[in-house]
């Protein structure tokens, strides 16, 4: 069994040549006595995808290195930022008949390239498409890896009103690349306030697509800008976060949904800080606004890692993914959500999709999210009306029943005796402890 324990950014001694920063993690026995320390990817949860592994106390030999870094370098982008830009501005400026896009390579061909990729699957390209690489671009759907799905219109149309209605002028897209390109569309525009966007993503292939100081390769598990060129990256990054002439600035994110929590928040709260500190003396204490776009399952693990966010009943769906659709589009309802530390009643939920306001707690809800006056909130997590249990004193899904023997509201086909019970731990059985103390909790979740 694998537990992650803690993680660090390694760049420095036996570490240096490592592409992607790594998380620190430990194995551990039976019983969850101390185990063995291991450095691994910190993006990759398939080792067939990142072959690295290192335990932390072994000394790595010259020969390792070098085999490490022709490793890394075979898997780095062909072309540096600067010269994706430069050919980007090339492309641009060609006629119509003459712009390429490999869809074997997955890269905008300039003509001298043309006969290289002749084997190879290749389609014309028009402005439009160019002004949409994620339409373009075949999403990376690799679970452990990637996890590349992007938002419906329905779902960026209403992030970017929500955003430009609460006053928001640049929006820091972590991992949404679709949200940048409506705002940039948008500005086309002109009917609305402009808006500025930078898009910090793993994907490199959007670097053909964006200038420097809108695009940056960015492992968002670690806070790791990739490339030669981080100085300049971290540059523009700091002078996005900085607000001036008041330019109020906003973090959306929306990671693999495989990904660990506790490294993700940690990265987001590091952003947060470098924004705090690059604002006046008023902005001192305060967090960087932020919406997080998560399952809602993952709710207590968030907030107990940033209790200031907040969940949202805002169900976000995708336009890949078979299951992440809103309403009875898909096969189930998406139990994708929003975490922000906006205040929850500023946030307009569309009344056209059934959401409204609840005057007690002060927000937006699904129209089945009714409110509990023994609770004193509006219950539901996953868009059902739940129902009170006297017994258990809590709201609980509607499927669920009280069981006299596990002394808990659980489904009617559960396992009795494995269940919550008031005098032991769920996770292993145990009476001797709860769940927040049982030394395989993290363990059982992985190995699950």
């Amino acid at each position: 069994r694998t537990r992650f324990t803690l993680w660090q950014v390694e760049e420095g001694g036996f570490n240096r040549v490592v592409l992607c920063p790594t998380l620190l993690f430990e194995k551990v026995g039976k019983g969850g006595e101390t185990g063995r320390r291991f450095y691994a990817c910190s993006a990759c949860r398939d080792r067939k995808d990142c072959s690295f592994f290192q335990w932390e106390d072994d000394k790595v030999s010259e020969a390792r290195l070098l085999a490490r870094e022709t490793e890394n370098q075979s898997k780095r982008p062909v072309f540096s930022q600067q010269e994706y830009w430069t050919r980007f501005r090339k492309f641009a400026s060609l006629p119509l008949d003459e712009k390429k896009f490999c869809l074997n390579c997955q890269i905008l061909l300039l003509p001298g390239e043309h006969a290289a990729h002749s084997s190879h699957r290749c389609t014309a390209i028009t402005t439009a498409q160019l002004r949409k690489p994620s339409a373009l671009l075949c999403p990376l759907d690799n679970k452990k890896k990637n996890a590349q799905y992007l938002f419906t219109e329905r779902s960026s149309h209403f992030l970017l009103d929500t955003l430009a209605g609460q006053g928001y002028r640049k929006v820091l897209c972590v991992g949404t690349p679709r949200l940048q390109e409506l705002i940039k569309l948008r500005n086309l525009e002109q009917k609305h306030e402009p808006m500025k966007t930078l898009l910090l993503d793993i994907d490199f292939r959007y670097a053909q697509f964006y200038s420097q100081d809108e695009f940056c390769h960015y492992n968002m598990f670690n806070h790791h800008f990739f490339g030669g060129e981080v100085g300049v990256k971290t540059l523009h990054f700091h002078s996005f976060l900085r607000e001036c002439d008041g330019e109020k600035v906003v973090m959306v994110a929306d990671p693999p949904f495989g990904g660990l929590v506790k490294p993700l928040a940690n990265t987001f709260s590091l952003i947060s800080q470098t924004w705090r500190k690059l604002q006046s003396s008023d902005s001192s204490k305060a967090d960087m606004p932020m919406m997080w776009i998560f399952p809602y399952f993952f709710e207590p693990r968030i907030l107990e890692c940033l209790p200031s966010l907040s969940m949202l009943d805002y169900q976000v769906d995708y336009d890949n993914h078979p299951l992440y659709k809103h309403g009875k589009t898909g096969r189930k309802q998406s139990p994708v959500r929003l975490f922000t530390n906006i205040c929850p009643g500023d946030v307009v939920l569309p009344r056209e999709e059934g959401y409204r306001f609840c005057s007690v707690c002060r927000r937006y809800v699904s129209g089945l999210n009714k409110h509990c006056a023994k609770c004193n909130v509006c219950p539901s997590k996953d868009g059902r009306e739940w129902k009170h249990c006297s017994t258990c004193e809590k709201c609980v899904k509607p499927s669920w029943k009280h069981c006299q023997t596990c002394g808990r509201c659980a489904l009617p086909d559960h396992p009795c005796g494995q269940g919550q019970g008031k005098e032991g731990c769920f996770t292993c059985g145990s009476l001797k402890h709860k769940h927040k103390a049982c030394p395989l909790k993290d363990s059982h979740r992985m190995s699950r």
